[in-house]
């Protein structure tokens, strides 16, 4: 009889949004994908089947919640719920990006809590565990009454854009409501931090950028952002840094959730690069030549090996245990 561990063997699915992600994960980690399967049928309704056993198993369901939005998060609900009822020992729901997470608070009269919702629902089909990447709002770990591992994709962005040597640069926050990120950046890079002024006065996701704190005129600058829908935010600081005099212009998300009609607008830009993550797929538009996808499956498989052997997450961040920083694992 071959020894099993007590957490049982680390099984990883694949969910109908992240295929691309979740086989570089498993790729990753050594393994391979547990086969499954999820049909829409016509009338809209999402089918879901695990094709072999997995009683016993410590299980991971990779499915990101964007585009399109309710379709992915039911069929997320739905591979927690199968799993559970196929006796997995324990099932973790691999989030890459949870759009919901926007929907943190009640700030306009009789609104919904949106993140809390889906937070009470996806416990409710049976997760033990969550693995998520740059929560909107990392106080949203708290909506959930059971572990929530929040991953940091500013790591493998900036590993990324020091091997590209960009000198003279200078790390931008959209808003003050970034700006301790962006300082995150900032001190990763070794580069000093400016800080936009940003408003919007509703909810058609147009951004109007009034002002730039800190000095930029000469240099090459880094625009840092947790993601972009509509591209406006980037767009319009790209511009108002140009006005203010600095040189080449660069943005990074970690989430491009780019609407329909967006990325001819981002190659129009004044933005010479655009990084994004590998989070979502597919993206509605093919993607221009100035924008880069840098991959976090590597930073997913360590995270989802940490969690099968039982050893801290957080070591995988050393920074972020130097001090009390908000939403660190």
């Amino acid at each position: 009889m071959s020894f099993q561990p007590p957490q049982g063997e680390l099984t990883l699915l694949a969910g109908s949004a992240n295929t691309t992600l979740a086989r570089r994960i498993a790729q990753e980690l050594g393994v391979r994908l547990t086969p499954c399967e999820a049909h829409y049928f016509s009338d809209g309704n999402v089918f879901v089947r695990i094709l072999e056993n997995v009683r016993g198993r410590d299980c991971y369901i990779v499915q990101g919640v964007h585009q399109p939005v309710n379709n992915n998060f039911v069929e997320l609900l739905f591979w927690i719920d199968a799993l559970r009822r196929a006796s997995a020992q324990h099932v973790t729901a691999v989030i890459p990006y949870f759009s919901y997470a926007k929907g943190d608070k009640k700030d306009e009269p009789r609104v919904s809590i949106r993140a809390r919702v889906c937070a009470d629902a996806i416990e409710a089909a049976g997760a033990d565990r969550c693995l998520m990447m740059d929560l909107h709002s990392p106080q949203i770990q708290g909506f959930f009454h059971i572990p929530v591992d929040h991953l940091y994709a500013r790591y493998v962005m900036c590993d990324h854009i020091k091997t590209l040597q960009i000198p003279n640069l200078a790390v931008c926050s959209p808003d003050i409501g970034f700006a301790k990120s962006a300082s995150a950046y900032a001190n990763y890079l070794g580069v000093p931090v400016v800080i936009g002024n940003k408003t919007r006065r509703d909810h058609t996701e147009r951004a109007e950028v009034l002002e730039v704190i800190g000095d930029v005129k000469g240099k090459n600058v880094l625009i840092v952002d947790d993601f972009t829908i509509s591209g406006g935010t980037l767009i319009a600081m790209a511009d108002v840094l140009a006005k203010r005099g600095a040189n080449d212009i660069y943005a990074a998300v970690s989430h491009g959730a780019l609407a329909k009609g967006v990325a001819p607008r981002v190659a129009a830009s004044r933005i010479k690069l655009l990084f994004m993550t590998d989070t979502i797929e597919p993206h509605q538009d093919p993607l221009p030549p100035n924008v880069q996808i840098v991959s976090v499956a590597r930073l997913f498989a360590e995270a989802i090996r940490s969690i099968h052997d039982r050893t801290s997450v957080s070591q995988l961040f050393p920074e972020e245990q130097s001090g009390p920083v908000a939403g660190a694992p």
